[in-house]
């Protein structure tokens, strides 16, 4: 089976305070529903209060990330699932309880994983 990684940025998510808590809540039940039928792997939203750093390979650490990647953020689901067409139903879950579009992506096969 193939993981996918099915995800969305925070500034996607346009709700108001008031509708916040009911997406949340509803976010978090098509996450239970992936755990209870046995495809969730992992998942989580970006801590966007700790800055992005890069570490090069001698181990020095600086501010900031690579300048294609200017902003990472939001929230991302990893997913193992025996097809796209299911990871596409899976986003469609995603993006009615988060009331956002999502972006799906497929992770390469890891024949020793």
């Amino acid at each position: 089976m193939t993981k996918y990684m099915i995800s969305f940025p925070s500034s996607a998510v346009v709700v108001t305070e008031q509708e916040f808590p009911a997406v949340a809540k509803a976010s978090y039940a098509v996450v239970q529903e992936a755990k209870d039928a046995g495809v969730w792997v992992f998942g989580g939203g970006i801590d966007e209060s700790i800055a992005p750093v890069m570490v090069d390979e001698s181990g020095n650490v600086t501010q900031g990330t690579y300048a294609d990647t200017t902003h990472l953020e939001g929230g991302y689901s990893v997913l193992e699932l025996p097809s796209y067409e299911a990871a596409l139903e899976w986003a469609a879950k995603m993006a009615v309880a988060t009331h956002c579009a999502q972006e799906v992506r497929a992770f390469q096969d890891d024949p020793e994983g």
